[in-house]
């Protein structure tokens, strides 16, 4: 019997190398017609039939090198290590900036690793059905309904078992894209980073703004499962269609894309034998089977195994929020040195001979506000540099000294209260807004370029000392009202 099914085998492979051997002389064969063809026909035609096929050639070279080339690595954050953000939420403490809620987010990190339980977040935008998808996913939650938008206001952490045995937890988020909710969108997108996993909910083909969503998720490298809930809605077709779709929005985002029914509630009008009609309410089956198996995939590594990448999208979040917190500290203390400098200006500009001869002759002062200001983030500069900033800046002020009178002579007019317009008051008031404009210009220049760049600092000074909108006016007036009045 071996020694048949051996001779089988060989009959097989013998039949298989001789259709082989035939289908290459039958297609060289054709191929050698072809070209006693085409040698016959008029040189012209040769030539055109050439140009054709070697266009076709080209272009399909072309392809096979874009669809094979080496695909660039999509950006991933890089978190800096902790001891590093840590001084830097204590340097701000220092300056007495409010970093509780960073300080939260470490020790939060910390308890979750301690605990050793895998944390899942469902994340979608709102009336996607995540709360109905988590209570089929942890059973025993009570899911609420309502059909004039999401109804989770806050995070809520639901203990839970994974169907291999794992302890999780699993947190149901606010919806996105709700209006007027862009806190308690933020805390999602918290609460995602925390997690070890993502499960991103959605109803139908993705929108733009949920596709930006799953490529944020990406960006902090979340592991991520795609459930397309309500599937029940459409036919196979339908589904299939959908998904096909999704994989291509997604681009390569998510780790696995599945159809879902959470169940929940239905209700529908039933016409009974005698024609009467009765509302019918009734629990539909959920179907989340191929949920639980992505996620069980997702998760295989466990915590412990998860847990490294799990911390880097936090500290990578708290070093973007951390470096919000520093930007946002150094351009309130920014505005008040500018104030700072304009009342000290405002002061010098009424022991003035006359207002115009020169508008910044208060070089020292000039020469503080820069030095301040380039202290403030964290830019070291010398002399030379500063020599160059004022230079640039007289430079500046001269050319355009009929511009500051005029501003300076229009809100004296729109604000009154100061007295007459003569000589010092307005001298005083030309002090500030040239100050202002300075220190904001040099502001602006420090916190963009990192270093002192006198020739755009310059420009954007030239950009301010024409500014006559009339909030800002009101302020440089306000303040030499106050300055004129202490004196």
């Amino acid at each position: 019997m071996a020694d048949m099914s051996r001779r089988f085998r060989l009959l097989i492979a013998a039949i298989g190398i001789a259709a082989l051997a035939w289908l290459l002389l039958a297609t060289l064969e054709r191929a050698l017609s072809m070209a006693q063809r085409f040698m016959t026909l008029p040189l012209g035609i040769r030539w055109l039939i050439g140009m054709v096929l070697a266009i076709i050639l080209l272009g399909s070279l072309t392809a096979g090198v874009y669809w094979l080339r080496p695909r660039k690595a999509r950006p991933q954050a890089k978190a800096p290590n902790r001891s590093t953000i840590e001084e830097r939420i204590e340097d701000l403490r220092g300056r007495d900036v409010d970093v509780e809620s960073l300080l939260t987010e470490l020790k939060e990190l910390d308890r979750r690793q301690i605990s050793g339980r895998i944390h899942i977040a469902v994340f979608g935008e709102i009336s996607v059905g995540k709360s109905a998808l988590i209570a089929a996913l942890v059973p025993g939650i009570r899911t609420v309904s309502d059909a004039r938008g999401g109804t989770t206001r806050d995070v809520a952490l639901y203990d839970g078992e994974s169907p291999d045995g794992q302890a999780w937890t699993v947190a149901d988020v606010p919806g996105s894209a709700e209006a007027g909710g862009e806190a308690r969108e933020r805390m999602a997108r918290d609460e995602a980073l925390r997690a070890h996993a993502v499960v991103y909910v959605c109803a139908g083909d993705l929108t733009r703004s949920q596709a930006t969503e799953l490529h944020w998720l990406g960006y902090f490298g979340k592991p991520l499962v795609v459930a397309v809930n309500k599937a029940d809605q459409w036919t196979t077709q339908e589904r299939d269609a959908i998904l096909l779709r999704i994989a291509q929005h997604a681009d390569g985002m998510p780790d696995a894309i599945v159809a879902t029914r959470a169940g929940g509630e239905e209700r529908f009008t039933r016409k009974l034998p005698d024609g009467t009609v009765e509302d019918v309410r009734r629990q539909r089956k959920p179907d989340i089977d191929d949920l639980r198996q992505a996620i069980v995939r997702l998760v295989a590594q466990g915590a412990d195994g998860l847990e490294a990448q799990r911390a880097n999208a936090v500290l990578a979040s708290l070093h973007e929020r951390t470096t919000e917190s520093e930007a946002a500290y150094r351009t309130a203390e920014a505005e008040r040195i500018v104030t700072r400098y304009s009342r000290r200006a405002i002061v010098g500009a009424m022991a003035a001979v006359a207002p115009g001869t020169d508008l910044i002759v208060q070089g020292a002062l000039a020469a503080g506000l820069a030095r301040d200001l380039a202290t403030l983030h964290g830019v070291t500069v010398g002399d030379i540099e500063i020599e160059a900033l004022l230079r640039e800046a007289r430079m500046t002020v001269r050319t355009g000294t009929s511009v500051v009178l005029a501003v300076a002579g229009n809100a004296l007019k729109a604000f009154p209260g100061l007295g007459t317009l003569g000589g010092g008051v307005l001298h005083a008031f030309a002090y500030a807004l040239i100050f202002d404009s300075l220190g904001h210009a040099l502001a602006a220049t420090l916190a963009e370029r990192g270093h002192l760049d006198g020739k755009e600092a310059g420009e954007k000074l030239r950009s301010l000392l024409a500014d006559g909108s009339a909030s800002r006016l009101r302020r440089l007036t306000d303040l030499t009202r106050e300055v004129l009045r202490d004196r």
